[in-house]
């Protein structure tokens, strides 16, 4: 479906040869679609520099994988994040970002993402955490997440960790080379609805990589051929959030960042940073 305004996004400068990218996207925008800036599409350079700042970022969730158990606090997490990242010769993004205190986010069961560690707040058998980690190298931005489940879980807080990243992997498959973002979101939604699960609609993936978030918005829920084109160099994650009840949050007055689901059932979340290419995604945090 078209956008009722054609954006003009995509301006070639004057007296520069179109190459065959200027042609697919000048067709698409004339046609009235929404589509990148030429900003939003990375260098050679700044895609090598996104996914060495990847690799740092995996190494993080690799050690909280080996880490992560009962009886341990979100704030050890937190620590172990930040030794890890600094240690590596790179920043968490998160710490100081707009106010942010920490330098991951914990989010235990009910709360969807930016949960705030805390020496307080012990994991016990039979959480859900997701653990957000997104970090900057030399100037260039990754970011991902996974969910832990602490000992045995309860079957139904299982299936929806599971089913969360299953829609994670079909919101990939449906990412295609001059597809759209509704596309993705309109995937993702199926999925999670076939399953009884709801989907977060109140926050979204995003471009990333010279900055924390960029264009374009990232939505778990919509429909096929809308939104943003999705052109060769974007880097953007995807980030669905799955709940078990309503898809319906609120923010927590207290932090003004903790975001919980509003009948405080179970939430899931897995998110990878993607690079999209002439043949598809490229996984740049594993």
């Amino acid at each position: 479906m078209k956008n009722n305004r054609i954006k003009r996004n995509w301006r070639v400068p004057k007296g520069q040869e179109l190459t065959e990218l200027d042609k697919k996207v000048l067709y698409y925008q004339e046609k009235g679609y929404l589509v990148p800036t030429r900003k939003l599409i990375k260098t050679p350079e700044q895609i090598e520099g996104i996914r060495r700042s990847g690799v740092i970022n995996t190494g993080v969730l690799d050690l909280i994988a080996s880490e992560i158990r009962a009886g341990m606090s979100t704030a050890e997490i937190d620590r172990l994040v930040y030794e890890y990242t600094t240690a590596h010769g790179a920043i968490p993004a998160p710490l100081n970002y707009e106010g942010f205190p920490k330098s991951v986010c914990t989010s235990i069961n009910e709360v969807v993402c930016h949960g705030i560690p805390s020496e307080d707040e012990i994991l016990e058998e039979g959480d859900i955490v997701n653990v957000d980690v997104s970090t900057i190298l030399d100037g260039y931005y990754s970011d991902a997440s996974r969910m832990f489940v602490i000992g045995q879980t309860s079957p139904e807080k299982q299936k929806l960790v599971d089913v969360a990243r299953e829609c994670l992997e079909v919101g990939m498959q449906a990412a295609r080379p001059f597809g759209f973002v509704g596309d993705i979101g309109n995937a993702i939604q199926r999925h999670a609805h076939k399953h009884g699960f709801s989907v977060v609609r109140d926050l979204c993936g995003h471009g990333v990589g010279l900055e924390f978030h960029e264009d374009p918005e990232v939505e778990h829920f919509g429909r096929k051929g809308t939104g943003m084109l999705l052109v060769p160099g974007m880097v953007f994650t995807i980030e669905p959030m799955i709940n078990m009840g309503t898809y319906e949050v609120f923010v927590d007055e207290e932090d003004g960042w903790t975001v919980v689901t509003e009948d405080e059932l179970p939430s899931a979340q897995w998110e990878h940073t993607f690079l999209m290419t002439e043949q598809g995604l490229e996984i740049l945090t594993y």
